[in-house]
């Protein structure tokens, strides 16, 4: 392998079969290149039928947990892997991330 391609959701709860068709032949395209596939999940919010599909696939499955192994958990991946504590992160700008948030709902609300 020469790497990995990354399809980065912060969750997967769709069963939308024309986009796991799509996501499973982008997998071929990167094994056929000689990458390897990663979807890199923000949360624990995946179909469990889905990421079997994934599985079947040959997706490496990683999930937004903070626990676990770099072969499993979004964080540990990117904490051990990558050298970048990506938790830490949302963790540090949560407020900030909370009052965005609300500003751009609000105006979306308002607009009505």
């Amino acid at each position: 392998m020469l790497g990995a391609v990354f399809e980065v959701r912060q969750g997967y709860k769709s069963k939308d079969s024309k986009r796991q068709n799509a996501d499973i032949s982008n997998a071929s395209n990167a094994y056929a290149s000689l990458y390897a596939p990663v979807l890199l999940a923000l949360s624990t919010q995946i179909d469990n039928d889905v990421a079997t599909r994934y599985g079947q696939a040959k997706w490496l499955l990683l999930t937004g947990t903070t626990e676990g192994s770099v072969a499993d958990s979004t964080y540990t991946f990117c904490r051990e892997v990558l050298g970048y504590d990506l938790a830490g992160f949302f963790q540090r700008n949560s407020s900030r991330f909370q009052v965005e948030l609300e500003r751009v709902l609000n105006t979306l609300l308002g607009a009505t």
